[in-house]
């Protein structure tokens, strides 16, 4: 296309017209990002035939897609000419086209037909999954090919933030964008984000205005809790202290999730220095694991286990319960166990024991990451929340709640428990 167009960019845009294997934008609401990668999308596809493949986690229907949004900037461009906008594509007369489709749905085998893109850009891609990221970027093979991503952050832990802006790969630039650095942000989103600023709270508005990430996901269980807790710098470089004894609380499980929090206890304060998770693994294994453990360097000075009602329960199998095989391993088993109480009731404790506990930061991130992303069943009929959902994170936040039904019972008195340890001899 030979005409020129004069098209308005926001300054920290400018990147994307220079090659780069990565060009990432993330951002609150206003900035610009979407429809600037529109435009230049379009701007790039009139210069030379390009293949676009627009796409999301999830496209159930064209009007989920970008589809919209690229159709108002051809008009806007002033490419109505040069671009045929049907129904599913848009096509250009050099031979540039933009197809959309969702990720979540897709597999290897069925994205080979989008092997020959040149560009791929990736819109509200805070959804998109780690196996569809997994697919998706081996997929896009052709030299010089190019994978664009903007998106509004939801949490730091979510694959897309972390991929891209906490470990970003070779040949990645990277943005941040927000309503101010939009020249052309206009008034009536202005209006909104004073009022906003006014009425909304802090960490509301630095989520949807300033790009920042919550503290978890929208609805969580322990959302408030969490945020406090990483405001006051409570999830952070926990040492293990070799003089106090580690406690172990069990969320038990063969076919699901187990999860093990190893906690200390100072005065009120209670420290998660260590979090174990897996699955289709017997006591046994985890035993033998956990006396191997060393932390900071320390040997472990083993407090008491403590095991929720399942626990106590005789298995039909072998005629004993989990108490019993952890005490013939050489494990101190609490004789009561975890209280046998009401969840909500649990997770009212929980959130009391909260301000008390610090989170090693490294060792615990899975722990935490499970607290972020804890949440409500709610009942799709009457809209409201019944009990947790049942979840790969609901096991980590269980055992959180049974540690803080036991908390106040935790101490540094008790007798250590005479653990067998098996010495491994190489030939």
């Amino acid at each position: 296309m030979s005409s020129s167009i004069n098209a308005r960019f926001p300054k920290k845009l400018q990147f994307l017209f220079k090659p780069n294997r990565y060009k990432v934008a993330h951002g609150g609401r206003g900035s610009g990002k979407s429809w600037g990668f529109a435009r230049a999308l379009l701007l790039i596809a009139a210069s030379k035939p390009t293949r676009v493949l627009c796409t999301r986690e999830v496209q159930k229907s064209i009007q989920q897609s970008v589809h919209q949004l690229l159709s108002d900037q051809v008009a806007t461009l002033g490419l109505t000419s040069f671009y045929e906008v049907l129904q599913t594509e848009i096509r250009g007369k050099n031979g540039s086209s933009f197809y959309f489709s969702g990720l979540s749905d897709q597999t290897a085998d069925t994205l080979k037909s989008f092997e020959g893109v040149d560009i791929v850009w990736c819109e509200e891609a805070q959804s998109i999954s780690k196996k569809s990221w997994d697919i998706l970027i081996p997929t896009i093979r052709k030299p010089k090919s190019e994978i664009w991503v903007t998106y509004n952050p939801q949490l730091d832990t979510d694959e897309t933030h972390r991929r891209f802006v906490i470990e970003p790969p070779p040949e990645c630039e990277v943005v941040e964008m927000n309503y101010n650095d939009n020249p052309y942000f206009p008034e009536v989103l202005e209006n909104e984000r004073i009022h906003a600023e006014k009425t909304m709270k802090p960490e509301d508005y630095a989520h949807i205005w300033g790009g920042q990430c919550k503290p978890a996901v929208e609805g969580a269980i322990y959302f408030d809790a969490l945020s406090q807790s990483i405001q006051l710098g409570r999830i952070c470089s926990v040492p293990h202290d070799g003089n106090l004894k580690t406690h172990l609380v069990f969320d038990l499980g063969m076919a699901d999730s187990m999860t093990i929090i190893l906690a200390q206890k100072v005065s009120s304060e209670i420290r998660i220095i260590h979090y174990i998770e897996g699955n289709q693994r017997t006591l046994a294994d985890y035993s033998a694991e956990l006396k191997e453990l060393r932390l900071d360097g320390q040997p472990m000075n083993w407090g008491t286990v403590w095991l929720p009602h399942d626990g106590f329960h005789k298995k039909h199998q072998s005629g004993i319960d989990d108490r019993q095989v952890m005490e013939n391993l050489g494990w101190t088993v609490d004789p009561h166990g975890v209280p046998n109480i009401e969840v909500a009731t649990g997770i009212d404790r929980a959130r009391e024991v909260f301000p008390r506990i610090y989170f090693n930061k490294d060792r615990t991130e899975r722990l935490v990451e499970c607290l972020k992303r804890y949440r409500w069943n709610i009942n799709s009929k009457t809209g409201q929340a019944t009990q947790p959902l049942h979840d790969e994170f609901s096991h980590g936040a269980d055992a959180f709640r049974y540690l803080a039904l036991v908390s106040d019972q935790l101490n540094n008195n008790i007798k250590t428990p005479k653990l067998v340890y098996k010495t491994k001899y190489l030939a």
